[in-house]
């Protein structure tokens, strides 16, 4: 099974804050945690990216495996 099929682990951040109650936060207070989340996005894109392009290059080198 590729580490892609699996399910999200329940513990995992993205999980946790979606169970977060928002009613305490204030507008400049969501705005901010907005902003660092929209951050946090941009940074996991770039990984995976990065590991796509790590990925092609070695598929491209030593030929993709069967399945």
């Amino acid at each position: 099974m590729d580490d892609d099929d699996r399910p999200r682990p329940r513990g995992d951040a993205a999980s946790t804050l979606a169970r977060e109650d928002l009613g305490p936060y204030s507008q400049d207070e969501l705005a901010e945690r907005i902003a660092l989340l929209e951050a946090e996005i941009e940074r996991v894109k770039a990984h995976r990216d990065k590991a796509g392009a790590h990925r092609a290059a070695a598929d491209a080198l030593f030929g993709k495996p069967s399945s």
